[in-house]
Order: structure tokens, then sequence, then C-alpha cells
């Protein structure tokens, strides 16, 4: 639609414009397309075979952690865009400051908050013992201005804290709404893209635990890292869900420390309890997390019931897996647990998605129940069907 001055003779039965509230100035028109063709016009379209495609070795940059290299395939990838997602507490600002310190680059960094002033960042770098001079501080919102100080300053790598707080003019939303993740997103990832400049976004979740907004939002980046981890306890999960330069589902474990992270070399050993003592309910199983195989504990405690309706807890595993197999358990084994309220604890605080560790889980279920012990120098793998196969 546009608003023009036309003779009334001429444009009969037009609108009102909205503008100057005048009768017969308002008309449609409809676009030619040749108008749209020019648009475009200096841009090549055409399609290219893949033979024939050029491309560049790529070339990465190392966080200073060995965990999170292996987590992102072997360290930063120029011009690529990194999603960071964890609950409030959970350590992603203290992860993320001391990457800013142990890079190796001689350009700046540019850390950009919209949660915390300067003064709070300066406050958790002196508890962290962090003091480097090409960490630059941007406390804005706007995400026009924002791009403005990238242009100027040139940084190897910048961090954006957090994507929920940024803000655009040009989307009439409040700031965290999903139109504004995706015009923030989308802004952020073409000035990466066009600048080479490695972007390390950071992501709040929701109750549910993924990261708040739409999906899109996860689609757009390059690389999506979840930290996870109980609040209470110092052990901390750096998992990797998407990866355009690597594998996935590759996970880093971390120590949340007085003075910050620190990586944790064989995370088999923080997960497998220490003592001589072998009490009942207790099974080690082995796991593939990425390329990693990990050795962890399962603990199972079994209870009489107080109630008639039995009770089922799974800390590390998911709910439902242990029900099916408790099914199995009163199906196959012949073992009554209708009676029996079932809690199921992962040491560590890690989360298994793995189907290896079913017979683990039965084991430790059953040794809780009969009160025997399991040999600790046993490693138990093995998935559960539900069918009995001879």
């Amino acid at each position: 639609m546009f608003a023009k001055n036309v003779d009334m003779n001429q444009q009969n039965g037009c609108g009102k414009c909205p503008a100057c509230n005048e009768w017969n100035t308002f008309f449609e028109q409809k676009l030619d397309d040749k108008s749209v063709k020019n648009k475009k016009e200096g841009k090549d379209v055409s399609s290219i075979s893949l033979k024939n495609v050029e491309y560049k070795e790529i070339s990465r940059l190392s966080t200073g952690f060995g965990e999170l290299d292996r987590v992102l395939g072997g360290g930063l990838v120029d011009g690529s865009l990194i999603l960071i997602g964890g609950e409030p507490g959970i350590g992603k600002s203290t992860l993320i400051l001391q990457i800013c310190d142990k890079i190796k680059t001689q350009k700046t960094v540019l850390y950009v908050s919209g949660e915390e002033s300067a003064e709070q960042i300066k406050l958790r770098a002196d508890r962290l013992k962090i003091d480097k001079n090409n960490i630059m501080f941007f406390g804005e919102t706007d995400i026009d201005l924002i791009e403005s100080e990238i242009e100027k300053q040139n940084p190897e790598l910048v961090i954006i804290d957090s994507i929920q707080t940024i803000y655009s003019d040009k989307v009439d939303s409040m700031p965290g709404s999903t139109s504004q993740l995706r015009e923030i997103t989308s802004r952020i990832m073409r000035m990466c893209k066009e600048k080479n400049v490695t972007t390390i976004i950071i992501g709040h979740v929701t109750k549910d635990g993924n990261i708040a907004g739409p999906r899109v939002l996860e689609h757009m980046v390059d690389v999506v890292l979840y930290l996870e981890g109980e609040r209470y306890l110092s052990y901390r999960v750096l998992r990797g869900v998407k990866n355009r330069f690597g594998s996935t589902n590759e996970i880093g474990m971390f120590e949340m420390e007085g003075e910050g992270m620190k990586e944790i070399l064989n995370p088999s050993e923080v997960l497998i309890s220490e003592g001589d003592e072998n009490p009942a309910g207790s099974v080690i199983v082995s796991t593939m997390e990425g390329t990693r195989p990990l050795l962890v504990e399962l603990q199972a405690l079994t209870t009489n019931t107080l109630f008639g309706f039995p009770r089922r807890t799974a800390n590390g595993i998911d709910f439902n897996r242990l029900t099916l197999l408790m099914a199995v358990i009163e199906k196959r084994a012949g073992i009554n647990l209708s009676n029996q309220d079932a809690y199921l604890n992962v040491v560590g605080g890690i989360r298994i998605n793995e189907p290896g560790i079913d017979l683990g889980i039965i084991l430790s279920v059953c040794s809780s129940y009969k009160n025997k012990s399991i040999p600790n120098d046993i490693v138990v793998i093995g998935e559960v069907g539900l069918t009995r196969r001879s």
C-alpha cells in the first residue's frame, strides 16, 4: 500500500490515508516483477557444482582447557557462533571469563554484558586471579551499539552474556521474546560470518532444562553446549549436543573451586566413590559419552513402602526407564517389588542416556533388595529388552 496524491476523477473508489486522513489519496499498487529483480542485481544467485567449490582448512584456536577443546572438536573455529546454556549459578560466566584469560591471542577479547556491570565483572576477575589487558568490557543491550563496538575493536573473540537481554529497535517486543531472539541471533550470526569473528553467546534455560526461546535459536548457531551438574556438588559436566565442526555428545568434566573451574582429566576417578567398602546396591557400569568411555557408579536402595503405592525416584537417568526395568525384574526374574520403594542415583551428578547401563540398573536394584553385594572389580555392560530370548 502506498500513499499518494491523485485526482479523484482518475482514482475512484480509493481508500483513506491513515497519515493525512484524506480520502482518495490511498490506493493499492502491485509491484512489478522487474522491480523485485532489480533488488538482486549484482548478486550471483546461480547454482554451482560442489566439485568446483574451494575452501580453506578449518583454523582452530585453543581455549586453554583440554576438556573444552575436546567438546568443541579441537578448539574454537574462526567465525563460528557458539551457544552455551545452563542453569543460573552453574558457572557459565565463570568458565567464559577463564576462557578470555587463557585464550592465546594478540587481539582484543570483547566481553558484552547486559546483566552485570563492569565492577561486578572486575570483582569476579580478581577472585579468579585473571589479569589480562586485552579483555575489553562493554555494558550494553542495544544490538546496534554492540555491532558498532565490534566494528571499532575488531576483536578475536566476542562474548555476549546473555542473549536474552539484547534487543533491537526494529522489533516491537520485549527483550527475550521469540521475535527478538530470532532477530538478534540472525544479526549476530551474519556479523560473525562476515567479519570472521568467533562469538560465544550465553543463554538461560527453562524449568525443563532447555535453552529459553524458540528451538530455531539452537538451529541457527554452529555449536550448542550445555553446562550441567548439581548445584550443591562441585562437579560440572559440559555436554555438546550440536557441533558442525566435530562430533556430538562429547562431554568435558570440570570441578568448581574457589579460583574457578578446574578441568578433570580422568572423570572415571571422580564418578566412582572412594573407599574399600562394597555396600549392597552399588555397581560399576561402563558408558560411552561421545568418543570417551566412562566408568560410573550406580547406587540403588529398596525399602518397604509405607503407603499403598510404591515410590520410584531416579537421579541421573530417565525415570520411565527405571520403572520399565523394574517391571522386567518382576516379570522375568520373579521378584515382587510391588511393596518396595526404589531409589536410584548416579554418582557425581552426571546424567546418562546410554542404554548399555540397563543391566547395571537391574543388578543394583536386585542387589539392594537381596542385600547382597556385587564385587567391586566387576564392570557391568548390557541393554535389556522387554521380551525373553532363548
